[in-house]
């Protein structure tokens, strides 16, 4: 016997508990703790010289167009704090958020939706740029890197 669950969300987390009557042992019980997780996350580490474009892919593993019907985010992130860096949605022109004074005019969403950073500098050693991909308001697909600035 088994259980069969549609739609999955977060709500449906918890503990089951299959139960039946068999003759002559009597009643048999099996439990099984379900845990739905909202995010699935990967990291990376990208390693690059001062100066030199930095490309970061959204998600390593999915194309360009299995990206494109989906909202998506970049961020980034430094003692906790994050700031978001651009924002796509599905069929629009990605919308920067200028107000960032390390970020402004030095970062631009390729045509397959990785990060462009030029030029790099010594600051964004360290820093985690994160990309956001909204599949369901219950299901966020995020990739995370934390980059490496070498000087020559």
């Amino acid at each position: 016997w088994a259980l069969h669950l549609k739609n999955v969300t977060v709500s449906l987390s918890g503990q089951y508990e299959c139960s039946f009557a068999t003759y002559p042992y009597g009643t048999k019980a099996a439990k099984i703790q379900l845990t739905v997780e909202a995010e699935e996350e990967q990291h990376y580490v990208k390693e690059v010289w001062l100066n030199q474009t930095l490309e970061i892919p959204c998600l390593e593993d999915m194309t360009s167009e299995n990206l494109i019907n989906y909202p998506l985010k970049w961020l980034v992130g430094e003692n906790g704090r994050k700031e978001e860096l651009v924002t796509k949605e599905p069929s629009c022109p990605a919308v920067y958020r200028n107000g960032s004074a390390l970020y402004g005019q030095r970062v631009r969403l390729d045509l397959n939706n990785a990060l462009k950073i030029f030029p790099t500098k010594i600051t964004d050693d360290g820093r985690v740029f994160s990309c956001h991909v909204v599949y369901h308001p219950e299901r966020v697909q995020k990739s995370s890197t934390t980059v490496r600035v070498f000087g020559k």
